[in-house]
């Protein structure tokens, strides 16, 4: 059974559009309200806060001790080369690697990546180790960080 497709009468098209009226007014009321309720307040109050000071035996001289037991890591850099892969796949125990670095000379200590001190290798009960003989000055630190970004 076909469908008849039918005009809607004038009385059909006056209630229609009546019923669009009413909605499109209905709407336009509600965002007028919303208006109202975002307006802002005329009375507006400072905020206020509580002043977060630490209390207790803490000082400002007592504050390092929340970082004295971060691990970091310690390096002694006896010195550097750079060779070709095929070298290094030549490797093999006994082999030796020519170093930029000469006999005697200071050695690097690095915490981080970052140079901090130079010292000499020494042996103390069979074991290496490295006596410090220059220290980095605070102000060298900052300024080779500074240089590094």
């Amino acid at each position: 059974m076909p469908l008849e497709s039918q005009a809607p009468s004038t009385d059909e098209q006056d209630a229609m559009a009546a019923e669009w009226e009413a909605a499109l007014a209905q709407q336009s009321s509600a965002s007028s309200q919303q208006q109202v309720i975002d307006a802002p307040a005329e009375q507006v109050a400072p905020a206020s806060f509580t002043n977060f000071t630490p209390t207790g035996p803490s000082t400002a001289g007592n504050d390092i001790n929340m970082i004295l037991d971060i691990p970091v890591q310690l390096t002694v850099e006896l010195g550097r080369t750079r060779i070709p892969i095929k070298h290094i796949l030549q490797l093999a125990q006994g082999s030796v690697i020519e170093l930029d670095a000469m006999a005697g000379e200071p050695m690097d200590v690095l915490v981080n990546g970052y140079l901090i001190a130079q010292g000499e290798v020494v042996v103390v009960n069979d074991k290496f180790g490295i006596r410090l003989t220059d220290i980095v000055t605070p102000s060298e630190r900052m300024r080779r960080l500074s240089r590094g970004m």
